[in-house]
């Protein structure tokens, strides 16, 4: 009798587990437009160059050398969606204040590292790439605050290219899967507590294995290539054929190991060869 209770309680852990890391099940979007293209992160760049992170020169560098490009969004004071990684501005600019605390004129002002180049507004970028390559758009959103979703799909819906979105905050995957269903959406995750990230452990924990994923049931997985054989990438991989990207791949000998555990490449600093697409 004791065996057949222990065994009925590790099965609902488990069973509870995979609800929790379920991703969508039925009716995913089509990934053809997404497959077989590696994908430069933050743009072709080099941030001792005229084409730093985040900038049009490197998301037209991206082009021109055939890679799909990652690029990171967020919300200015008077509401613009803009591409720019750190919620800070003070290491690309040296200005020490947020990306929320300056209008976009205010923010235009500025230029990225040593370059001529301007923090770009996500509205730039989609007229610039205009399809020719697919996009993996990350929405950086810190606590609750959703602004983030309802203004940049404003710009999206009326975009033609490939393109998906991420986030690291699952509530904003939740949002697209609400409210923009048909989007491929992906889950970025890490090993948070190795990477000595600060938080609330217990949440920490919960989104490094990927226990919140019940609430966005995503697409794809972004995750931090170092950590390839995590348990629950393997099991979304194994059981449910979820696709998993990788990020942030430095060089070609990672890249090369990388290949055959993840679906998609995020890299920069350094040149990739070329795979077939």
């Amino acid at each position: 009798m004791e065996f057949i209770i222990i065994t009925c309680i590790l099965v609902g852990i488990l069973l509870l587990y995979l609800y929790l890391i379920m991703p969508r099940i039925t009716n995913r979007p089509e990934r053809t437009g997404f497959d077989g293209w590696l994908y430069a992160h933050r743009g072709f760049h080099d941030n001792e160059s005229d084409a730093p992170e985040n900038s049009l020169q490197a998301f037209s560098n991206a082009i021109d050398y055939g890679y799909g490009i990652e690029l990171d969004i967020q919300l200015s004071k008077d509401g613009i969606p803009v591409v720019f990684h750190d919620y800070s501005l003070k290491r690309v600019t040296g200005v020490d204040k947020k990306v929320s605390d300056l209008t976009l004129s205010d923010l235009k002002q500025l230029t990225l590292y040593k370059s001529n180049q301007q923090i770009p507004t996500l509205e730039e970028v989609l007229q610039l790439v205009e399809g020719m390559v697919p996009l993996i758009i990350e929405f950086k959103v810190e606590r609750f605050d959703l602004a983030l979703c309802e203004k940049a799909v404003l710009l999206l819906d009326q975009y033609t290219g490939a393109y998906c979105m991420e986030s690291f905050n699952p509530l904003v995957v939740r949002w697209f899967k609400k409210h923009r269903n048909a989007i491929m959406r992906g889950q970025l995750s890490d090993q948070f507590i190795k990477e000595k990230e600060k938080g609330n452990k217990i949440v920490l924990f919960g989104l490094s294995k990927l226990m919140f994923n019940f609430l966005g049931r995503p697409d794809f997985i972004a995750y931090n290539h170092k950590y390839a054989s995590t348990f629950s990438l393997r099991v979304l991989k194994k059981v449910f054929k979820l696709p998993i990207a990788a990020w942030t791949v430095q060089n070609q000998y990672d890249h090369d190991n990388n290949r055959h555990h993840f679906d998609y490449i995020i890299f920069d600093s350094f040149t990739p060869f070329r795979r077939e697409r």
